[in-house]
């Protein structure tokens, strides 16, 4: 069952893409459709990251000792200082395993 519905989620999404991607159908966005859309990719990604963020062992975890939290403040840090993606990447990795190895 669950390898169907993965199936059927892969084939759901590959399509909506195709519908959009592919240049020689008639299908076009309007404008408000499009401001709506170019909210979905910040939502997701908060949508992922904030359970990773702030849930360890099942509980809320937002003490100082959380070395995601620290990954991800310096992340937020080093894209507003910076506005490099890879100084933002290393900047992230670097903080989470200082901190991991400290605690």
């Amino acid at each position: 069952m669950t390898l169907l519905t993965i199936l059927l989620l892969a084939c759901i999404t590959f399509g909506t893409r195709y519908l959009f991607l592919e240049g020689r159908l008639p299908v076009r966005l309007g404008p408000n459709l499009r401001l709506l859309l170019s909210y979905s990719g910040p939502s997701v990604l908060a949508a992922i990251l904030a359970p990773i963020l702030f849930v360890r062992s099942e509980q809320l975890d937002l003490s100082l000792s959380n070395p995601y939290l620290w990954g991800a403040a310096a992340a937020i840090t080093a894209a507003y200082k910076t506005g490099n993606i890879y100084w933002t990447i290393g900047a992230g990795m670097l903080v989470f395993i200082a901190v991991d190895q400290l605690i």
